[in-house]
């Protein structure tokens, strides 16, 4: 389903991350994926027929969404528990609940920088050590003291979209790297990596990110030292006009100098 540039990009991702595959190995071909489909003309000749209606527009947009953190998903190809590849726009001072939540997620990811510039910050709780991240650079620092943060389960709610937020008790974390991502950039981080990233740059950043492995977590970790969230944080997906609006205008933004 869907038109020469879903059909490819969905080949390149079975071809190259379908079956089990060692977390190391996964991780690196994940990476070598987003290197070559968050390319600016790759990607923009996906996105542009994306917007035109072709792949999965009605399933697509019930899974894109405007995220808390402050930047858009925008699911380009939904290839059921083992790959989701999305196309994030972070823009320069927007955020809300969470803005500077350091969180893990479910499952391996791996992302491209495409257009703008991503910092990051890796975090490992303060009794333990952590292994940096695959990504193209970084500088490792620590803080002796570590920060004090509370702890969340998020887990999804049953029948909605919406984010659960359970309180887990009080952490400290310490930092473990610090890294700032330009365009052309890649990285790669197991699930469980504790870390945080935004937009550095006062223009917006588009990245190319995906989610892989036949394993998802039934809950990620949160860690915020701004203070108690709240039980419940909806996500409100977007209607397909507006997902398809969407695509169009990152197109754009792809095509502009």
């Amino acid at each position: 389903m869907g038109g020469r540039q879903v059909l490819a990009a969905r080949q390149l991702l079975t071809e190259t991350l379908d079956g089990e595959l060692p977390e190391h190995e996964r991780l690196a071909a994940a990476r070598a994926v987003v290197a070559e489909l968050g390319s600016p003309e790759r990607l923009l000749e996906l996105t542009a027929e994306l917007a035109s209606g072709e792949g999965d527009p009605q399933g697509c947009a019930r899974l894109s969404y405007r995220h808390v953190l402050g930047f858009d998903k925008l699911l380009l190809i939904d290839a059921g528990p083992r790959h989701m590849l999305r196309a994030h726009l972070w823009h320069p001072g927007r955020g809300a609940i969470g803005k500077e939540d350091i969180h893990n997620h479910r499952s391996p990811l791996a992302s491209s920088v495409v257009r703008g510039r991503l910092a990051m910050e890796l975090y490992a709780p303060r009794s333990t050590d952590t292994s940096g991240t695959s990504g193209t650079s970084g500088t490792n620092g620590t803080s002796d003291g570590g920060i004090e943060a509370d702890r969340y389960q998020e887990s999804l709610a049953d029948g909605s979209a919406d984010w659960l937020l359970e309180p887990s008790g009080p952490a400290r974390l310490r930092l473990t790297q610090v890294a700032d991502y330009a365009a052309g950039s890649t990285y790669a981080l197991p699930a469980h990596t504790l870390h945080r990233a935004w937009c550095d740059t006062a223009e917006p950043t588009v990245t190319l990110f995906l989610e892989t492995g036949n394993g998802r977590r039934r809950h990620t970790d949160v860690f915020t030292a701004a203070g108690p969230h709240p039980g419940t944080v909806p996500k409100v997906a977007l209607e397909v006009d507006d997902y398809l609006s969407e695509l169009g205008a990152l197109a754009e933004l792809l095509r502009s100098p």
